[in-house]
């Protein structure tokens, strides 16, 4: 049997080989890590989805392995002693290729199992079914199967260069050296990763950017007058967790903000967890740990939580679970400068919220003009699922639960 890369989620379509934790001969187990895998901005080990022994490897270290792609070659422990037992005259059986491949699998005059409705969102997405692998007893397709398929062949799409998908040559650049000096340096596998996504979120998604200024005077104030006694607890209280706890009380009340586009079902999934993406500048690139819950953790605890993936970001620690599952995403850009920008959405979320650095300016308040702290925030948001009136609607929210921040909520 030959064990494929499987789907690695979230667009993810291929790795490069860290290590190799088996060699031709070994005996391994069902669940047992074979390789460890550098992808999606993480490494990760990959676990042998049957048991046998290990006749073949395939890859080497440092290779690039895309999904589908043959890792190892096992041969069931029985079935090696049989082959043995009847002497090298004997054909081999050839090997079985591993479910996860997509490959025609019709017997003629036998009908593809699948529900109904399967059958008919297949045929209405012109899509195959000879060519969807399914996952019940029986080779019986899910409507999970299906959505997949979807997903596979997306990204196979999506993964291409731009010029490759719409039949264009991509152009050789010209020769910059007749100008004066230049140098050249090689995109790291991080910064390509993080140069498809990009490019695969800008493209698929329609996006929308709703800018406001949220007035947060009162709550810097509160973050001083709060700060040393956070600082006796081992953290450091700063703007983003105060945004944070603001944040979850704005997107319960939305929850079309917190969601995702299921496009083969054609169905938004509204999640009822609120797991926040921050995005993280690393001297390797742009890192998106997850917190979970926000909503359910203090300030103290998001404070903490905050300093901690920060750090594991700039070393590169986490798994790749670490950097999925979030339902909304935070870029902050305060620490570096800057006002307003566009962030573009984390996919696959519908909205990604982008704060600038707070700046004094002089606002009217009643009939004097008096020196306010006010941050900028960008809201892009997927105007497939969300209209300009839902964006303007939560950010007037976003501002209000800002600037209406309940010192309780502070106080340790």
């Amino acid at each position: 049997m030959e064990i494929r890369l499987p789907q690695l989620g979230e667009g993810a379509e291929s790795g490069a080989v860290a290590n190799i934790f088996v060699k031709e001969g070994d005996t391994i187990q069902k669940d047992q890590p074979m390789i460890e895998l550098e992808s999606e901005k993480a490494v990760a080990a990959i676990p042998s989805p049957a048991a046998g022994k290990v006749t073949k490897i395939h890859v080497k270290q440092g290779d690039t392995v895309k999904v589908g792609q043959a890792i190892l070659t096992v041969a069931e422990v029985g079935t090696v002693a049989a082959v043995a037992d009847r002497g090298p005259a004997e054909p081999q059986a050839p090997p079985r290729p591993v479910s996860t491949a997509t490959t025609p699998r019709q017997i003629p005059g036998i009908p593809i199992a699948a529900a109904p409705t399967v059958r008919k969102l297949a045929a209405e997405l012109g899509i195959d079914l000879t060519r969807v692998a399914g996952s019940e007893p029986g080779g019986r397709i899910t409507m999970a199967d299906l959505r997949g398929y979807i997903q596979q062949l997306q990204q196979t799409a999506t993964a291409a260069p731009v010029g490759a998908r719409h039949a264009v040559p991509l152009q050789a650049p010209e020769d910059f050296a007749k100008w004066g000096a230049v140098s050249r340096q090689p995109l790291s596998r991080l910064r390509q990763v993080i140069a498809r996504r990009m490019h695969e979120s800008w493209t698929a998604i329609p996006h929308v950017t709703q800018f406001d200024e949220a007035d947060i005077t009162a709550l810097n104030d509160l973050r001083k007058k709060h700060a040393e006694a956070y600082e006796k607890r081992g953290v450091r209280l700063t703007l983003t967790p105060l945004v944070l706890r603001a944040l979850a009380g704005v997107l319960k009340k939305h929850p079309s903000l917190n969601a995702s586009l299921d496009e083969a079902a054609q169905e938004i999934v509204l999640k009822e967890y609120i797991h926040v993406g921050i995005a993280v500048d690393t001297e390797h690139g742009l890192i998106v740990p997850v917190i979970r819950d926000v909503d359910k953790k203090d300030l103290l605890t998001l404070s903490k939580e905050l300093e901690d993936l920060a750090e594991k970001a700039r070393q590169r620690k986490f798994s790749g679970d670490d950097l999925k599952g979030h339902s909304f995403t935070i870029s902050n850009q305060g620490g570096i400068g800057g006002g307003h920008f566009t962030p573009i959405i984390n996919k696959p979320d519908v909205a990604i919220l982008g704060l600038g650095r707070g700046a004094l300016k002089p606002v009217v308040r009643g009939k004097t003009i008096e020196p306010r702290l006010l941050l900028p925030l960008a809201l892009s948001y997927d105007h497939r699922v969300l209209d300009g009136a839902n964006a303007a609607r939560f950010i007037v929210d976003l501002v209000k639960a800002i600037e209406e921040f309940p010192e309780d909520q502070v106080k340790l």
